[in-house]
């Protein structure tokens, strides 16, 4: 199967275009190989390596597939590993706050951006 058909399959890509827009770049690597063409063959067994979302993406294809299925039938068809990657907050940087923030949390923030602009 293609290769670009099959990352747009496995539902990595919005469209099969820009799939093959990341291989023409030569951005993506098929079992440590660079790959330029689209059509480049890939089966089962085969490991991808390419960048996607500011994190590089490695997958080991499972299965092909004869058509672009639901989120749940595209994540059988590979196995990802890679590396959980965790967010590293900068050096005095609030934490993250979820939902409304506090009284605190707006005196931590509204001091970050004081320190900010001096």
């Amino acid at each position: 199967m293609r290769v670009d058909k099959w990352l747009w399959h496995a539902r990595f890509f919005k469209t099969r275009g820009l799939a093959a827009e990341l291989v023409t770049s030569g951005k993506i690597r098929v079992n440590g190989n660079p790959v330029r063409k689209a059509s480049y063959g890939v089966r089962a067994g085969d490991k991808l390596s390419f960048p996607q979302a500011r994190q590089i993406r490695v997958v080991e294809i499972l299965q092909l597939s004869e058509r672009r299925g639901p989120a749940p039938e595209a994540q059988s068809l590979y196995h990802d590993l890679s590396p959980a990657v965790k967010p590293a907050l900068p050096d005095g940087a609030p934490k993250p706050i979820s939902g409304r923030p506090s009284k605190k949390d707006r005196r931590v923030l509204a001091q970050t951006r004081r320190s900010a602009l001096e």
